[in-house]
C-alpha cells in the first residue's frame, strides 16, 4: 500500500535556500485514496570530519488523518558511502557551500521516505533498491563490510515493525493491539557473512538490503524478505498466502532481468514465514544462503501490519450518511443552544446557568449513545464471526458484507477438495495416443514413467514426503521412493557423476533405473507449468521433464511431437470434469552446466509425452452454499487456472450452472500478423445451430422465467476482449459465470473491472494463486488454518465456502440503533443522566448482540441512512412519539388537580413540576420501545427475544419506569426532581399510553417492512439506478439479439455501454 503524505516546511528560521536548493521548497503528495497529508520532515547534516546534527524546527500538521511518527536522527558522511551504487546514494543528499552533508527523510505509517533530487520527490526508501537485477544479488553473495552496511542501515532504518503502543489504561480495553504488537514483533539472532569471509551473528534489526544471510539447516522464523541464492527452503507461509501445504522454495536464476518479489515468490523467502528446512547451499551443503531485498515495514509481514494499522479506507455511504447526519443534528444543536441562550436572556439568568442550558441542547440533539451504538454493533459482529472460526484484520469491511452483489470463487481448494486421485494416464506421439493406464505404476519404463515420478517439488521433512497434494499423489502413484541427500550429499553426488544432487528417485523394481534431480524450476501460476533436470545413474542421459496446463505444454512442444487427436482428447477429459495435466521432454547435452541453466532455454522444443488425468471432486458444502447464495438473487462467479471444460463442469456439480441452463464459450483472438482481431459466441454443445432461433430461444428463456444461459470464457480470451474489445467487456463480465486459465494478475483485473460496473466484489479463494485479488475484492476471505493473513481481511478456519453466508448475515445493521435518542423534553440534570446512560448507553450495547438471521434474504439491507425506509421510518416514529409526548402533556394539563407551571421561575429552579415527571414518564418508556422496535430481526437478524441479556434488559429497565411512574416515593422524587402525583388512575393511565404507543410503533415498522413506504416510489415514478450493472442488465433485457452466436464480430471504436 503505497501511501504518500504532504510535505510542508515553514520557511522561518531556516537558512535562506539558493535558487536551486529543492531542500527548502515545499514538497506535496497525495496518497493512492485522495488523501493528503502533512508530515514532519526531519534533516540530518554534518561537517566535514566531525559529525554536527541540526534539527530544523518543523511544524507537523495533519489535514485528514492524524500521522504517527516515530522519529530518530542519525548522520553520515558522504565520503564513507563507497561504491554503494553511486547514483541512488548520491540522490539522497545535498551539498551546501560550507561543504555539509544534509539526509532529509519522514516517517508515514512506519515507512520512510527519503528525497531524491534527481527525481525531485520525497520517495520510499526501496525505491534504491527496485532496480536491482537477479545477477545484482548474486553480488552480494560475497556480503557487506561493516561500514557498508552501518551506512545502509542509517538510510534504511532498523529493521522493525513498530507498532505504536498505547498507554496500558487504554491496552487494558483494547486486547487486539497487544495481539498485533506481540505479531509484529520479531527480533532473533541471525548468521551473515561479511565481504572478508567471516561469519557472525547479530540482531536481525540491524540487518539491511544486501546484507548476505546463512541459513541453518533446521530453519528460523524469517524476519525479512530476501531472496535464495543456493539451497532449497521448505516453508509455511500460511501467515501470508492461507495456504496451509509447506511450500519449497529454490534458488533465484542468476539473469539479466529486474528482481521483484512477486513474479520471483518461489524464490522469494518472506518475513514472518515458518522456515521449516534448509538445505543444500550453506557451508558443507547444509543449510542456505539469501541475501536480504526488504526489511522493516517494506516486508510482506510489514505490508500485513500495516494494512491492519492503516486500512483501505471503505468507501461506504453509511459512513457518509452519518456524517452528514451528525452535521445535521449539529446544526439543530446550534439553533436550539441560540433559541435557549436568547430565552434565558429574557428570563434575566445568570450567565453561567445560560451557558450551561445552552449547552444542555448539544446533548440533547447529538446523543452521546450514538458512538457507543454504532461501535457496539461492529465489536459484537466482529467477535461473533471469530467464535465461528472467521477472523477479521479490517472491522469497517464487516458492514459492506451485506451489500455484496457478486461473489467470486476460485476453483481448486475453494469449491472442490485439495487431494486429488489420479484417475489414469495416457502415452502418446506423433502416432497418437496410447491406451488408458489405470495408475502410472502399471506404465512400462520409458520416459513417460520417469517424468511423472521426477517432475514434482515434494521434498522430505524427517523422512515424511511434504508438498503440493496433486505432486504427492502424482508421486505416490508411480511407486517410487523419493531421497534426499545426507550431510554434504557427496554420495549421491558422485552417484551421479559429480553433479550436484537435489533428491533422487528410485524406481520400486530394477526394470528402471534411478533417476537425480539436479534443478528445479518451481510451478508457476503465471506461467501454468514447472520442469526439472535429471541425469541418470553415472550423470548419463541428461533429460529435462515439463508438467502443466495441456494447452501451454503443448504449446511449448514440437508440432510434430503433438499427437492429432490432442485437441478431441483434452475435450473429452476436461467435459467430465476431470482436471487433465501433460508432460513433456527433451533431452540434454551432457556438457551443459545445469547450475546456470536457464528456464527459458530448458522449457522450449519439447516432445509431447502424454496426459494424466485426476478426479477433483466437488466439496458437499459447495452446492448447498451456491445454492443459497442464488436464492438470496447473489450472483456467482468460479474464477480458476483450471481448463475452460473441466471448470464448466465443476459449475454444472455445485449448482452455479443449472441443469436447464445454457452455456456459452465466449472466444476472442488478439491480433496477428495474419488476421485481425474477432469475438465470437459459441453454444457449449457446438454444432450447427440456427442462430437466430437458438438465440431467441435463450433469451426468451432467461427473461421469462424459464432456462438462462452463462457466458464461459478463458484468461487468453479475456485479455483479448480486454484489449480489443473494451466495447463489449461489460456486457461479457455481466453475464459470465466460469473465468478459466486465469493468470493471478487476471483474477486481480476481473475484480477489477467488476467494481467498475458498481458492483460490491466479494472474493473467496485459499490465498495460494489469489493474493491480489482477495486484496482487491470488497470483501476477501481466504481459507486458512491462520488467523491473520496478509492475503484478505477475512481468513476462514473452516476450509469450505460456509462461511461466506455467515459473513452476509453478519453485516452489522446499526443503522437504525440511534432513531430511539432523537426526542427530548426538558429535564433535570439527574434525569438527564438516566436517559442518556442508563438507558440508552445499556441499551445501544447490548442490542447488537442478538445474532444474523439463519437464512440469506434476496432484499439487501440499505447501505444508506437516507434511503427511503430508514428515513421514513424514522419520520414516522419521530411522529409518535411526539404526539406521545403531547397526549400525556394534554392528559396532564386536563386533570382537574393540575397546577399550572409558575412562570417567574426558570430552569431547575421551576423543578419538580407535573408537565415534566409527565413527559419523563412517558419518554423514558419511549426510549425502551424504540429500542424494542428496531432491533426486531426480519429479515436480516434474528428476532429480538433471541437475544437473552438484551430481552432481560428491556423486562427489567420496562419494571424500573412502571416503579417510577407508579410508586417513586418520596426519596426518588426528591432525588429525580419529580412531581409525586396521588392519583393512582392517572399513572396507570400514563402506562396505558406507554403500551399504546409500543402497539402503534411495532404496527407501523410491521408496516414499513411490508412495502408501506413502496407507494411513495409509485407516487415519484420509476428511476434509472444509479449502478452501471443494473442499467446494463435493462439494456441487455430489450436486446434479445445478444449475445450473436457463431457469428464472428469485428473490433470497434465505439463504448457503447456506459450511457449516463
Amino acid at each position: 500500500m503505497d501511501r504518500r503524505g504532504s510535505v510542508v516546511e515553514p520557511q522561518s528560521g531556516l537558512p535562506s535556500p539558493s535558487p536551486r536548493d529543492p531542500l527548502l521548497s515545499p514538497d506535496s503528495h497525495m496518497d493512492s485514496f485522495g488523501q493528503q497529508h502533512v508530515v514532519e520532515v526531519h534533516k540530518v547534516e554534518m561537517e566535514e570530519g566531525r559529525s554536527v546534527t541540526c534539527i530544523y524546527p518543523l511544524t507537523a500538521l495533519t489535514l485528514h488523518t492524524y500521522i504517527r511518527n516515530h522519529i530518530s536522527w542519525f548522520v553520515f558522511s558522504l565520503e564513507s558511502l563507497g561504491d554503494l551504487e553511486d547514483m541512488e546514494w548520491r540522490d539522497t543528499v545535498q551539498l551546501y557551500k560550507e561543504e555539509k552533508t544534509v539526509l532529509r527523510y519522514y516517517l508515514y505509517e512506519g515507512m520512510r521516505y527519503i528525497w531524491l533530487d534527481r527525481k525531485g520527490a520525497f520517495c520510499r526508501v526501496s525505491v534504491l533498491n527496485e532496480d536491482w537485477s537477479c545477477r545484482d544479488l548474486y553480488g552480494f553473495q560475497k556480503g557487506l563490510s561493516h561500514l557498508e552496511q552501518s551506512m545502509r542501515r542509517h538510510v534504511y532504518g532498523p529493521n522493525l515493525i513498530d507498532v505504536p503502543v498505547k498507554p496500558y489504561i487504554k491496552l487494558l480495553f483494547e486486547e487486539q493491539s497487544v495481539t498485533l504488537r506481540n505479531m509484529a514483533r520479531l527480533v532473533t539472532n541471525v548468521t551473515v557473512r561479511r565481504n572478508s569471509g567471516v561469519e557472525e551473528c547479530v540482531s536481525s534489526e540491524d540487518l539491511v538490503p544486501g546484507d548476505c544471510i546463512i541459513i541453518p539447516q533446521e530453519g528460523l522464523l524469517f524476519p525479512c524478505d530476501a531472496a535464495l541464492l543456493a539451497g532449497e527452503c521448505l516453508v509455511n507461509e500460511s501467515m501470508l498466502t492461507g495456504e496451509s501445504v509447506p511450500v519449497l522454495k529454490t534458488q533465484l536464476p542468476a539473469g539479466e532481468g529486474t528482481y521483484s518479489s512477486e513474479t520471483e515468490r518461489r524464490h522469494t523467502l518472506f518475513c514472518g514465514t515458518q522456515l521449516i528446512q534448509a538445505k543444500g547451499g550453506g557451508p558443507g551443503g547444509n543449510g542456505a544462503i539469501a541475501v536480504v531485498t526488504s526489511t522493516g515495514f517494506f516486508t510482506a509481514k510489514g505490508n500485513l501490519v500495516s494494512s491492519i494499522l492503516y486500512p483501505q479506507p471503505t468507501n461506504f455511504r453509511f459512513y457518509q450518511d452519518s456524517a452528514k447526519f451528525l452535521l445535521v443534528l449539529g446544526f439543530i444543536a446550534f439553533l436550539g443552544t441560540i433559541y435557549s441562550f436568547v430565552v434565558l436572556l429574557r428570563t434575566k439568568a445568570t450567565w453561567v446557568e445560560m451557558v450551561i442550558r445552552s449547552l444542555d441542547i448539544v446533548t440533547i440533539a447529538v446523543p452521546p449513545a450514538l458512538p457507543a451504538a454504532i461501535t457496539t454493533g461492529t465489536i459484537y459482529a466482529q467477535r461473533r464471526l471469530k467464535s465461528q472460526g472467521v477472523f477479521c484484520i479490517s472491522p469497517p469491511r464487516i458492514n459492506i458484507c451485506g451489500k455484496v452483489s457478486v461473489f467470486c470463487f476460485d476453483k481448486t481448494g475453494t469449491l472442490t477438495e485439495d487431494g486429488l486421485d489420479v484417475s489414469g494416464v495416457m502415452e502418446g506421439g506423433p502416432s497418437g495416443f496410447s491406451e488408458l493406464v489405470s495408475e502410472p505404476r502399471f506404465l512400462p519404463p520409458g520416459h513417460m514413467l520417469s517424468g511423472l515420478a521426477c517432475c514434482h517439488t515434494v521434498t522430505l521433512l524427517r523422512g515424511v514426503p511434504l508438498g503440493d497434494p496433486l505432486e504427492l499423489k502424482m508421486v505416490e502413484s508411480t511407486g517410487w521412493t523419493l531421497e534426499e541427500p545426507v550431510g554434504d550429499g557427496k554420495v549421491l553426488d558422485a552417484e551421479f557423476g559429480g553433479h550436484k544432487v537435489l533428491a533422487v528417485m528410485r524406481p520400486p523394481t530394477s526394470t528402471s533405473e534411478a533417476v537425480a534431480i539436479l534443478k528445479r524450476f518451481p510451478f508457476s501460476s503465471a506461467l501454468q507449468r514447472m520442469s526439472v533436470v535429471t541425469v541418470a545413474h553415472g550423470g548419463r542421459s541428461a533429460l529435462a521433464f515439463m508438467k502443466g496446463s495441456p494447452e501451454m505444454v503443448a504449446s511449448l512442444c514440437q508440432a510434430e511431437s503433438v499427437p492429432a487427436q490432442f485437441s478431441s482428447k483434452l475435450r473429452n477429459f476436461s467435459s467430465e470434469g476431470l482436471r487433465v495435466l501433460a508432460l513433456a521432454y527433451k533431452p540434454l547435452d551432457r556438457n551443459t552446466d545445469f547450475k546456470t541453466i536457464e528456464r527459458g532455454e530448458v522449457e522450449k522444443d519439447m516432445k509431447f509425452l502424454g496426459l494424466m488425468m485426476m478426479k477433483n471432486l466437488v466439496k458437499p458444502e459447495s452446492p448447498e452454499v451456491i445454492n443459497i447464495l442464488r436464492q438470496a438473487h447473489l450472483r456467482n462467479i468460479m474464477v480458476t487456472g483450471d481448463n475452460i471444460l473441466t471448470a464448466v463442469n465443476v459449475a454444472k456439480s455445485c449448482g452455479m450452472v443449472g441443469s436447464d441452463e445454457k452455456v456459452i464459450f465466449v472466444n476472442a483472438t488478439p491480433h496477428t500478423a495474419q488476421s485481425t482481431p474477432t469475438l465470437t459466441f459459441n453454444l457449449e454443445e457446438g454444432g450447427n445451430i440456427d442462430t437466430h432461433s437458438s438465440v431467441e430461444v435463450i433469451t426468451q428463456g432467461l427473461y421469462q422465467g424459464g432456462f438462462s444461459y452463462h457466458l464461459a470464457i478463458s484468461g487468453k480470451s479475456f485479455a483479448a476482449l480486454c484489449d480489443h474489445f473494451p466495447e463489449y467487456l461489460p456486457k461479457v463480465l455481466l453475464r459470465s459465470t466460469v473465468f478459466a486459465r486465469m493468470t493471478p494478475d487476471q483474477k486481480t483485473q476481473l475484480v477489477n473491472e467488476l467494481q467498475k460496473l458498481n458492483y460490491r466484489v466479494g472474493m473467496c479463494g485459499d490465498g495460494a494463486n489469489d493474493c491480489g485479488a482477495l486484496r482487491a475484492a470488497d470483501v476477501g476471505v481466504s481459507l486458512s488454518e491462520a488467523e491473520a493473513s496478509v492475503a484478505s481481511p477475512f481468513t476462514s478456519k473452516t476450509e469450505n465456502i460456509s462461511c461466506v453466508p455467515l459473513l452476509i448475515r453478519t453485516h452489522n445493521k446499526t443503522e437504525l440503533l440511534d432513531v430511539c435518542v432523537q426526542v427530548k423534553t426538558s429535564m433535570a440534570d439527574l434525569q438527564f443522566l438516566f436517559c442518556d446512560f442508563f438507558l440508552v448507553t445499556l441499551l445501544a450495547i447490548v442490542m447488537g448482540r442478538g445474532g444474523p438471521s439463519k437464512e440469506l434474504h434476496s432484499r439487501r439491507p440499505p447501505a444508506t441512512l437516507l434511503a427511503l425506509p430508514v428515513l421514513g421510518s424514522m419520520f414516522i416514529h419521530i411522529c409518535t412519539i411526539v404526539l406521545g409526548q403531547l397526549g400525556a402533556l394534554f392528559i396532564t394539563t386536563s386533570q382537574d388537580w393540575y397546577i399550572p407551571l409558575n412562570s417567574t421561575v426558570y430552569g431547575t429552579e421551576n423543578l419538580p413540576n407535573m408537565e415534566d415527571t409527565s413527559v419523563f414518564s412517558l419518554s423514558g418508556f419511549q426510549y425502551i420501545i424504540m429500542a424494542a422496535v428496531v432491533t426486531k430481526g426480519y429479515p436480516h437478524k434474528k428476532p429480538f427475544y433471541h437475544n437473552v441479556i438484551f430481552l432481560c434488559l428491556l423486562l427489567v429497565l420496562f419494571a424500573v419506569m412502571t416503579w417510577l411512574v407508579v410508586y417513586p416515593g418520596p426519596f426518588i422524587c426528591e432525588l429525580f426532581k419529580l412531581y409525586n402525583f396521588t392519583d393512582m388512575d392517572f399513572k396507570v393511565l400514563l402506562v396505558a399510553v406507554a403500551a399504546l404507543n409500543l402497539l402503534i410503533c411495532f404496527v407501523v415498522e410491521f408496516l414499513i417492512d411490508m412495502g408501506l413506504l413502496n407507494c411513495l416510489r409509485l407516487l415519484r415514478g420509476s428511476r434509472e439506478s444509479k449502478k452501471q450493472y443494473k442499467r446494463l442488465d435493462v439494456l441487455l433485457s430489450n436486446t434479445p439479439s445478444w449475445p450473436p452466436l457463431n457469428q464472428p464480430l469485428p473490433p470497434t471504436n465505439q463504448t457503447v455501454i456506459f450511457v449516463s
